[in-house]
């Protein structure tokens, strides 16, 4: 089990006064009803937001640039909004890949038999490789173990009629196609009108109900947002808090596989590449204005627990994967995580919603999630678990 180590709650008063004083700040940027707007890290300089460049070539070019109003010196706080926010987030996502392993009806259909599940104002998933018919595959000339995945661009439309408002980018499979995969993801993402998140930087806003919500993802891969830096990753989300009502942190994070499901202390390795301290990166993130967390990347479900009332899913396992996964048991177990927050970002309501995978990898309701998950919960995390009952709902501990 690992252990806890919660801090003061001066953190929260802290974080309070910086969001009530910077509230204001991208309201003319993210004013439009139900709009997005992606910002490249605004670092705050004498009261003033100034852009910072991007870490890396690959940085999507849809950022807002340009200097912000000075913070008031004095003066009352912004009113606290009212309202709430319902969440719906999912792990990894691969609807196929070129130029054989394709799903019938080119994807139309792909996400029809869970799409009932796919409603929030925020619906967030982990796109597990890239939409491109162009650049070089990372497995030329590699092993039997070098996986690269690339569905048509064309497909960014199904994401969106899913029912997706922002996907993860923040992870193994960004790359699997160059700079060139890199661009046309980033392409037919925007052609479908749908924003993402998780390039080095990046802070991705979205407006729902009057409500500003940062989704910001990290992962131990270039050009992502960097899982292991944890100042760096601190920093990102103190300036996302600042900009927004309810900050969600999504990572790509953990060790694979069938015998990778429960969080372990420390830092995690996989075919010798360092994947990140899930536990401490978590907590840290809330320490600095998360409110919730939601990981992926292992392949496999894992535990949940509240850190400070705030909830950490540590990974939702396979959502989707056509022909590219194995499947069977716990690899073919999966969830929607269902999530309401008050509009100050604490926690209101959730429910977790199983999925499975079924051949050749199709996502549907059903299968085994809650008891999955509600056990690695206890065994993980004792008495800062998360209680998952029989119906999904998850409480408190």
């Amino acid at each position: 089990m690992i252990a806890s180590d919660e801090q003061s709650p001066r953190r929260d008063g802290l974080l309070e006064t910086v969001r009530r004083r910077h509230r204001f700040a991208l309201s003319a940027a993210a004013g439009l009803a139900g709009g997005c707007v992606i910002v490249a890290g605004f670092a705050w300089r004498g009261g003033v937001a100034e852009p910072v460049p991007a870490a890396s070539a690959g940085t999507p070019p849809q950022t807002v640039h340009g200097t912000l109003s000075p913070v008031p010196a004095a003066g009352p706080a912004a009113p606290r909004p009212a309202g709430s926010v319902r969440i719906a987030a999912v792990g990894d996502i691969v609807m196929g890949t070129l130029p054989d392993d394709l799903p019938p009806d080119d994807g139309a259909s792909f996400f029809d038999p869970v799409k009932d599940l796919l409603a929030g104002g925020v619906v967030l998933g982990n796109l597990e490789g890239t939409l491109t018919t162009g650049g070089t595959s990372k497995c030329d000339n590699e092993s039997a173990h070098c996986f690269a995945f690339n569905a048509p661009p064309s497909y960014g439309r199904w994401l969106k009629k899913a029912g997706f408002t922002v996907m993860n980018l923040a992870n193994n499979h960004i790359d699997d196609f160059g700079a060139e995969g890199r661009r046309q993801t980033f392409a037919a993402l925007r052609a479908a009108g749908l924003p993402f998140t998780g390039r080095a930087g990046q802070i991705t806003l979205q407006r729902v109900h009057g409500l500003r919500v940062a989704v910001l993802g990290f992962a131990p891969d270039e050009g992502s947002a960097d899982l292991t830096d944890i100042p760096a990753a601190k920093r990102l989300t103190v300036r996302a808090a600042a900009m927004a009502d309810i900050v969600v942190v999504t990572m790509h994070a953990g060790a694979e596989g069938a015998d990778h499901t429960h969080v372990e202390p420390g830092t995690e390795y996989f075919l010798g590449e360092d994947r990140g301290d899930a536990h401490r990166f978590s907590r840290a993130v809330i320490d600095a204005g998360a409110d919730l967390v939601v990981g992926s990347g292992p392949h496999v479900m894992r535990g949940m627990e509240f850190y400070k009332g705030r909830l950490i899913a540590y990974s939702l396992g396979n959502f989707a994967g056509y022909k590219v996964f194995s499947l069977g048991g716990i690899l073919s177990t999966s969830g929607v995580l269902d999530v309401t927050l008050h509009a100050d970002g604490t926690y209101a309501s959730g429910r977790l919603h199983p999925t499975r995978l079924v051949p050749p990898g199709t996502p549907e309701p059903g299968g085994d999630g809650i008891d999955l998950v509600d056990g690695l919960s206890q065994e993980d995390f004792g008495p800062h678990a998360a209680r998952i009952a029989a119906d999904g709902t998850i409480q408190r501990p």
